[in-house]
């Protein structure tokens, strides 16, 4: 397994609709695997691949923040919401390629997702709570939306500029 780079804000890959897997072949293992040691090591919840400039739809994540439950390392191939609650929630995020920054976004609260595994099988499940902003979140990434673009322009301006300041210092160092 390899740690991977995460692609920065502003970047234009992070802003492209990721194509469709075809087929789950041992190279898509390794990016798997590879995008979970990244997302543990970052730390985060989630990665999707095109933050490690993959534009492929496939997307990794893990909720469990405690000791106490197992990891639960989820990788979800071609993932869709086929179904989302009436109800919202408000959920402050952070991102991966945003970093140090965070926002409330409203969300609904619960999910349906479709998606395949690693053995090319469909699978199902209802998410909520943090599982559910999760989701959604890295799909958003996937269809080239970051969760800057659910605040006001001024906020999302800020923030844009601050990613662009951390951009130059890190070149410089």
């Amino acid at each position: 397994m390899t740690l991977r780079p995460i692609l920065i804000h502003p970047d234009p890959r992070l802003k492209k609709v990721t194509a469709a897997v075809t087929q789950v072949d041992d190279d898509l293992r390794v990016l798997a695997a590879d995008m979970l040691e990244t997302m543990y090591d970052a730390p985060g919840i989630g990665l999707a691949a095109p933050q490690i400039g993959v534009m492929l739809r496939v997307m990794v994540m893990d909720c469990v923040k405690d000791d106490i439950n197992p990891a639960r390392p989820m990788v979800l191939i071609n993932p869709e919401i086929t179904w989302e609650s009436d109800t919202h929630s408000v959920y402050e995020e952070g991102c991966l390629s945003i970093p140090e920054q965070y926002a409330d976004v409203e969300r609904p609260a619960e999910v349906e997702v479709r998606w395949m595994d690693l053995d090319g099988a469909e699978q199902t499940e209802r998410f909520d709570g943090l599982w559910a902003t999760c989701v959604q979140h890295e799909i958003d990434h996937l269809d080239g939306k970051l969760f800057i673009d659910y605040l006001k322009p001024l906020k999302r301006q800020m923030i844009t500029r601050k990613m662009q300041k951390l951009k130059r210092e890190r070149a410089r160092a």
